[in-house]
């Protein structure tokens, strides 16, 4: 009976280890991001990504995607995340789907991080070569030091083609010409398992004696001297010695065969201009502002004066790369992605042209299920219950104006 027992123990740690070892190797595939997780303070008062254009929404393998627009630092930058002193321009995608071919910040190319200016507003371009053929949720992205990833839209890009016909050809400095994508790749694979090779005989080295055990009844007797014997230590300082000749060797071996080199680039950039905006002939204060839960919609009251020379109307208010159009005045032509863009989430009392002079006090209305489904919502749960975006004025010749607002919002649950 004892043995019976003992077999269906170790079939059933037989087929533990078996489910485990089979959970490891599943890797489905991951197609979108966590951008809903992300705080809701953090969408609203870091970046604001605005004027985006994805060139292609579908290419094939070793095609080119281009992504261009705009984004605003913001001045009212959170107290709990490290300013952006050092940034990196960055593209949010499911892996090495796309490379990136190259990336600019105010028309200066930026290979590393740069340091970003609160209140300034810069334009940027990323160049992304096709690599694996799916469809791929294509992000912006700036990551911060100490203040993480902060996620800018995305969109949907199919790659379609096959990954054996991907090249990345590059001319080195020597004038030597290779592709980055299966450069030395013999040699690494040699490498990885020379050194996974010594690993392993380390490890079975010493489990090939009892283990656990006995080696802490060893111990807790006062006798844990006698667990590692003289042979034990000879072929401890076998392997140390083997290391370390073997690391030196491969040293050599590489400097002499490639004595020209560089080292990684990891400077600060600093001084990258931001876009000359023109000074903006409109002023908003915002007097009051709520969301009312049941109706997942924001409500404003802004006092707006009118300082230029054209009557203007509101046609959009975008926080958190959400886009609420007025659809009498604005409709989007950019192919912006459709789950985060309200066409007719933005309504006005009285948006009928505020002249020249005129100050006029307005209700305007933020309203879509993106409050809910992006969990902008749960800004009201926030110790600092502020909100944050961007307002754009139109006139009669369609010239447009940007206006920040920042304010303390109040929840309403009626």
């Amino acid at each position: 009976m004892k043995t019976i027992k003992d077999k269906i123990a170790q079939l059933s740690f037989v087929a533990l280890l078996l489910a485990v070892t089979s959970a490891m190797f599943y890797t489905p595939t991951a197609s979108a991001h966590g951008e809903k997780s992300q705080a809701a303070f953090m969408r609203m008062r870091t970046i604001h990504w605005f004027d985006l254009n994805w060139s292609k929404d579908e290419v094939v393998v070793n095609e080119t995607v281009v992504i261009e627009g705009k984004f605003h630092v913001f001045l009212g930058w959170p107290e709990t995340v490290d300013k952006p002193e050092i940034a990196f321009l960055n593209i949010g995608i499911p892996g090495p789907v796309f490379i990136r071919a190259g990336s600019w910040i105010g028309g200066q190319l930026v290979p590393r991080s740069v340091s970003l200016e609160l209140g300034n507003t810069y334009s940027f371009k990323v160049l992304l070569k096709a690599r694996r053929p799916g469809d791929w949720h294509v992000h912006t992205m700036m990551n911060v030091k100490g203040g993480g990833p902060i996620i800018g839209p995305g969109k949907w890009v199919t790659v379609t083609g096959s990954m054996r016909d991907f090249t990345n050809p590059l001319t080195t400095l020597t004038g030597d010409v290779i592709d980055l994508e299966d450069y030395q790749l013999d040699n690494v694979y040699f490498w990885h398992a020379l050194w996974m090779g010594i690993g392993l005989a380390w490890m079975l080295f010493w489990i090939k004696r009892p283990m656990f055990v006995p080696r802490h009844i060893a111990i807790t007797s006062g006798k844990a001297d006698t667990l590692i014997s003289a042979n034990d230590k000879k072929v401890a300082i076998a392997f140390a010695v083997g290391t370390m000749a073997l690391t030196a060797f491969g040293m050599s071996s590489t400097n002499d065969k490639y004595p020209i080199t560089t080292p990684l680039q990891a400077g600060l950039m600093r001084g990258i201009q931001p876009l000359d905006l023109p000074e903006t002939s409109i002023s908003v204060a915002v007097e009051d502002a709520n969301y009312r839960v049941p109706g997942r919609a924001m409500q404003m009251t802004l006092t707006v004066t009118n300082n230029g020379d054209s009557a203007v109307r509101l046609g959009e208010f975008m926080t958190a790369s959400v886009r609420f159009l007025e659809p009498n005045v604005l409709e989007d032509e950019t192919g912006y992605p459709d789950d985060l863009l309200a066409e007719e989430g933005l309504t006005v009392d009285d948006n009928s042209p505020l002249a020249p002079g005129e100050t006029r006090t307005i209700h305007v209305t933020a309203s879509d299920a993106a409050w809910e489904v992006y969990r902008l919502a749960d800004l009201i749960y926030d110790p600092d219950s502020r909100f944050a975006g961007l307002l754009f004025f139109f006139d009669e010749d369609g010239n447009r104006q940007m206006i920040k607002v920042d304010a303390p919002l109040i929840p309403t649950f009626i």
